[in-house]
C-alpha cells in the first residue's frame, strides 16, 4: 500500500478481517466470501493480508490456498502458533508470510501457558528459524505485550530479531492502552532494538483506532487494521478510520482507492452479519447527512463548515436530513430538490408543521412527507 508519512518512509498496512475479523464471537465466513474480501482488499491496496490459521485444517485450509492461488499483489500470512507443525502447515497453503503468535507478560505465561520466560524465548526462536530457513517473511507477535514487563519485551525483540524475523507484532490484545503510553512504549522499544513495529490494537475502550496511530508517531511502520474494526469482542483498529486518519489528520500521502470504502465496509458487514452502524465513523450512513439547522445551513453554504472530505472520497453522498431540528434554510434547500421555491410564509408553516410531525413520529421525514405536507400548506392557503 502506497501509504507514506510526511518523510517519505513507508507505512505498511496489515489486514486481518480474514484472522482476527473472523474471530469475532458469531462470525464465520464461507470461502467464497473469504476469496472475495482478500480480492477487495488486494485492489484497495493493502500491503499484507493475514487470510486465516491453516492448523485448522479442513475449509480454513481450502480458503487459503484458494486465496494464494489468486496470485493477489498483496502478501499473504498466515497465522501460526509458536509450534513447527503449525508453520509446516503454512508453508503447505503455499502463503509467503507467517505470523509466529506467543505470549509475552507474565500473567499469560504463568496462566495461560503455565510456564517460564526462558521457554517462551526458546519456542519463539526456534520456530522463527524454522520459519525463515524455509523462505517466509516473518511476524513475530507478541500477544499480551502491552501488559508485559518492558524489559522482558525488549529481550523478546531482540531475541527475534537475531533469529532472523522481519518485524515484531505489538499486541494490545485486551485494549487498555491509552494514546500516550502507546506512543511512549513503542519509542522505548525501537530505540532499544531498532526493529519494525507493527500495531495491533483492540478497541474494548474506544482506543483501538487512535492507539494505533499513536503507534505509528512512536516509530512504528506496520498497522494492523479489519474492515469496520471487525475483531475478538470490541473489535480492532479499523482499516477505513485508520487510513482516513493518517491521510486527513496527519497529511499522509494515501494513495488508495478510497472510494472502495463504502462498497468493501457493507460486503464485510454482510458477510459477517455484523450490521454497519449509521454512526460508523467514515463509512456509516449519517457520516454526511445533516438534520440540524445550523449545520444543515452551513453545509449548504459551504460543505467545508462541517465536513472534513467529500462524501464521494469514501463512496458515500451528501445527505440534508428534515427533522425535528432542521431549520428554515434546510427545508426551503430540500425543496428545491423538488423545482419547489418556498417563500418565507411557506417555509414558516412548513418547519412548523415538520418539527411537529417528526417529534409525533420520532424520526425525520421521508420526502414523500414533506411533499404531503406542503400540499396541506397550498389547500390551506387557497381555501
Amino acid at each position: 500500500m502506497p501509504v507514506r508519512n510526511k518523510d517519505g518512509e513507508k507505512i505498511f498496512i496489515v489486514d486481518t478481517t480474514l484472522r482476527d475479523g473472523e474471530q469475532t464471537a458469531g462470525v464465520v465466513f464461507a470461502n467464497h466470501e473469504k476469496i472475495t474480501i482478500a480480492e477487495m482488499l488486494n485492489d484497495l491496496g493493502v500491503d499484507q493480508l493475514e487470510v486465516g490459521i491453516p492448523a485448522m485444517g479442513g475449509d480454513e485450509l481450502e480458503a487459503i490456498k484458494a486465496i494464494v492461488k489468486r496470485n493477489l499483489k498483496s502478501s499473504i500470512m498466515a497465522w501460526n502458533r509458536a509450534v513447527i507443525a503449525d508453520i509446516e502447515k503454512s508453508i503447505s497453503c503455499g502463503v509467503d508470510a507467517v505470523a509466529i503468535s506467543i505470549s509475552v507478560s507474565d500473567i499469560h505465561i504463568k496462566h495461560k501457558l503455565q510456564t517460564t520466560r526462558e521457554w517462551v524465548l526458546e519456542s519463539m526462536v526456534k520456530s522463527v528459524e524454522f520459519a525463515k530457513k524455509h523462505g517466509m517473511y516473518v511476524s513475530v507477535n507478541g500477544e499480551d505485550a502491552s501488559r508485559a514487563d518492558m524489559d522482558f519485551l525488549v529481550q523478546f525483540a531482540t531475541e527475534a530479531k537475531k533469529a532472523g524475523a522481519d518485524r515484531i507484532r505489538y499486541c494490545d490484545t485486551i485494549g487498555l492502552l491509552d494514546p500516550f503510553t502507546t506512543k511512549s512504549n513503542i519509542e522505548t522499544i525501537i530505540k532499544r532494538t531498532d526493529f519494525n513495529i507493527e500495531m495491533h490494537t483492540h478497541n474494548d475502550f474506544g482506543m483501538a483506532t487512535a492507539n494505533a496511530l499513536a503507534g505509528v508517531m512512536g516509530g512504528a511502520n506496520h498497522i494492523g487494521v479489519t474492515v469496520n474494526g471487525l475483531g475478538e469482542r470490541a473489535g480492532n483498529a479499523a482499516l477505513e478510520e485508520v487510513l482516513m486518519g493518517l491521510k486527513h489528520v496527519y497529511g499522509y500521502d494515501v494513495d488508495v482507492d478510497t472510494k472502495m470504502f463504502k462498497e468493501v465496509s457493507e460486503y464485510v458487514s454482510r458477510a459477517s452479519g455484523r450490521e454497519l452502524p449509521a454512526w460508523k465513523a467514515i463509512v456509516g450512513s449519517n457520516m454526511f447527512a445533516h438534520e440540524s439547522g445550523i449545520h444543515a445551513d452551513g453545509a449548504i453554504k459551504n460543505p467545508r463548515n462541517y465536513e472534513v472530505f467529500d462524501p464521494e472520497e469514501v463512496g458515500l453522498e451528501r445527505q440534508i436530513v428534515i427533522g425535528k431540528h432542521s431549520g428554515k434554510a434546510g427545508i426551503v434547500n430540500k425543496f428545491k430538490e423538488y423545482n419547489i421555491e418556498l417563500d418565507a410564509q411557506a417555509a414558516e408553516w412548513m418547519l412548523e408543521k415538520v418539527r411537529e410531525t417528526a417529534v409525533r413520529l420520532k424520526r425525520t421525514l421521508f420526502d414523500k412527507e414533506l411533499v404531503q405536507l406542503y400540499n396541506t400548506y397550498l389547500k390551506e392557503k387557497n381555501q
